[in-house]
């Protein structure tokens, strides 16, 4: 509630002199702003060649005496600067002896991405004073250039002012040099010639997740599990509508609602409760004994027919196909 109550004093006056590549956690703003900028910068303006800066520990490593004075350029009043030194000075139990921070902002404190932002202002106004084109998201920074030799400068003297001025790490292996014909990988997704589309690691983090709720052997019946995956769903299809994620997002719905087939079918136990199912619809066909556990006989034609995907709409699974997508332009500046 503290930092609640110093986070509604402190934004408005900080706000309106941020860098306006910067996106993260600030008001009106968000990734797929930040993507679109840099898509923009890539693009559009010609700077085909960028830096995806990798800072170690971020939160973890900033200097309480820089915070002060960040915020006491705009601040004067003393009883606020000594609320956030108290703020940045908490520390944690471990075993019952209490360690102060010496060095960090507060793990998940809803203040710590504004003095993240206030600290890292400095570097965003100086990459500006040098003519340097960024885009930064929280600790997410890409920097661009012309040319490849351009890029790898401002590398330079980006890396430079963060470990002298900033008193931060770079990670220099996961900094890189790319193009975007190499494509630019950043929150998520890959930037190319084409526009933005969802990075496969993503896409492999997501099926991951998708996995672990729609186990074969739960406990859990096929309706709960369309519940908890429909969150997951959403919160994905959200955040990557702004990519070229039409098809993908199609042959994801495919892919998922054959795991839940797949699902049925086990709970069916054999071919008997799915020529149950069948017998409800009205078909009277012929009917084939298939076994309920292998993973190919989920998309035949009788498993199709006795769980269409109407059934799934029924049990409101969330539907990604319906989602409107390839609105990057929207997020243009």
């Amino acid at each position: 509630m503290v930092q609640q109550a110093l986070l509604n004093i402190l934004q408005p006056i900080f706000e309106p002199g941020f860098h306006p590549s910067s996106y993260g956690y600030r008001p009106g703003r968000s990734c797929a702003h930040a993507v679109a900028k840099a898509e923009r910068f890539s693009n559009k303006w010609g700077l085909a060649h960028a830096v995806d800066m990798d800072l170690s520990k971020c939160f973890d490593t900033l200097d309480h005496g820089l915070i002060l004075a960040g915020v006491g350029a705009k601040v004067s009043d003393g009883s606020v600067l000594s609320l956030v030194r108290q703020i940045l000075e908490t520390g944690f139990m471990d075993e019952g002896a209490y360690y102060p921070a010496e060095a960090g902002s507060p793990q998940g404190g809803v203040i710590s991405p504004l003095l993240m932002n206030i600290y890292l202002d400095n570097f965003d106004q100086y990459m500006k004073s040098q003519g340097i084109r960024i885009v930064r998201y929280a600790d997410g920074i890409l920097i661009f250039g012309y040319t490849r030799s351009e890029a790898g400068r401002y590398r330079s003297i980006a890396a430079q002012y963060l470990e002298e001025e900033l008193k931060l790490t770079v990670n220099v292996k996961k900094t890189h040099l790319t193009t975007i014909w190499e494509g630019i990988a950043y929150l998520g997704f890959i930037i190319s010639r084409r526009g933005a589309r969802i990075h496969p690691k993503s896409v492999k983090r997501f099926k991951d997740k998708v996995r672990k709720l729609t186990p074969r052997n739960s406990g859990r019946n096929v309706e709960h599990q369309i519940r908890e995956l429909s969150m997951l769903l959403r919160g994905f299809a959200n955040y990557f509508r702004i990519g070229q994620a039409k098809r993908l997002f199609r042959n994801l719905m495919s892919w998922i609602r054959r795991r839940l087939r797949m699902k049925q079918m086990r709970e069916w136990k054999s071919w008997k409760g799915l020529h149950k199912q069948l017998r409800r619809m009205g078909y009277k066909g012929s009917f084939e004994k298939i076994s309920m556990a292998r993973w190919r006989n989920a998309s035949c034609k009788l498993v199709h027919m006795a769980l269409p995907n109407e059934w799934f709409n029924n049990l409101h699974l969330y539907d990604m196909e319906r989602v409107k997508t390839n609105t990057l332009h929207q997020y243009y500046e």
